[in-house]
């Protein structure tokens, strides 16, 4: 693909996503995403009604009348976008595939993060570790991190969600807010899942295509696995076929809900033929509702 092709690709991308973050997503983000605690801010005269812990007894002693202390949430955070780039995120039956969702996600969690003055870093994984890009805050930083999401050519054909998971875990020392952008298509990855779920802020973002939850009727086809290149001829019109088939993908789609209500973790789960931004904010919404229960 050109240069220019992708430099009209990622303008079009920034346009649509800062309309929405600025519409709908911004405050949502602020709501649920709490910084690293309260920090002391300044002090002030006592009022009636005011906790006797928070008096500043030095001040107090000074000015011979009772002053407290005031403090004001450590809002900075950082946010790290640790997004799946293996072969099976080429995939999409609908207008855009998976590796396509998977970067317009993450930039509308990155503007979500600027806006919020946070800074935002990037971890690329394959079946191994591709790129890796610091946390930093900024428009032009931003525009970085979906370049590179959108144009970035792996190494690795396959998903190893395990090794994502383990670099994020020595890289990060300071307790980040972690979106794991990935179709979850490995196994293997439950140890280093709850190892970054209890450190970390972690969000799995499941990113699916309809396709993939049940064959539709197209006689004989072949069809190859972009991660290992096997090729193999499936009988689409058979309902046995059909059928087996999505018995295992909803298998595996219940074993994966079940891994994620067990380690406490709020996900997001995302259809290439969904409406995005909107899923985003239901999930935000609904995490909102949870921490004030």
């Amino acid at each position: 693909m050109l240069a220019k092709d992708i430099i009209r690709r990622i303008r079009k991308l920034e346009i649509r996503t800062r309309k929405v973050v600025s519409d709908m997503l911004a405050g949502q983000y602020h709501s649920v995403f709490k910084g690293r605690g309260m920090a002391f801010s300044e002090v002030r005269q006592y009022q009636p009604g005011d906790e006797i812990r928070i008096i500043d007894w030095n001040v107090t002693a000074r000015m011979n009348e009772a002053y407290v202390k005031v403090f004001t949430e450590e809002r900075e955070l950082t946010v790290m976008l640790l997004v799946d780039v293996s072969a099976s995120k080429e995939f999409g039956s609908r207008e855009r595939s998976k590796s396509e969702v998977a970067a317009e996600v993450a930039a509308q969690i990155a503007f979500s993060a600027i806006a919020n003055n946070d800074r935002v870093g990037l971890i690329l994984f394959s079946d191994q570790v591709e790129k890796v890009v610091p946390p930093r805050k900024g428009r032009t930083h931003v525009m970085r991190l979906v370049s590179d999401i959108l144009t970035f050519k792996p190494k690795g054909k396959g998903t190893d969600l395990a090794a994502g998971l383990t670099y994020l875990s020595r890289l990060a020392r300071r307790k980040t807010v972690t979106f794991l952008i990935s179709d979850f298509l490995a196994d293997g990855y439950e140890p280093p899942l709850r190892l970054v779920g209890r450190k970390h802020d972690l969000v799995p973002v499941v990113i699916v295509d309809p396709l993939e939850q049940e064959f539709p009727r197209l006689g004989l086809v072949e069809m190859e696995d972009p991660e290992t290149g096997e090729r193999f001829v499936v009988d689409t019109s058979d309902p046995l076929v059909r059928g087996r088939f999505a018995r295992a993908m909803q298998a595996r789609r219940e074993e994966r809900l079940r891994l994620f209500k067990k380690l406490e973790l709020d996900h997001v789960e995302l259809s290439t033929g969904d409406d995005h931004a909107m899923a985003l904010v239901r999930f935000f919404r609904a995490r909102s509702r949870r921490m004030a229960a």
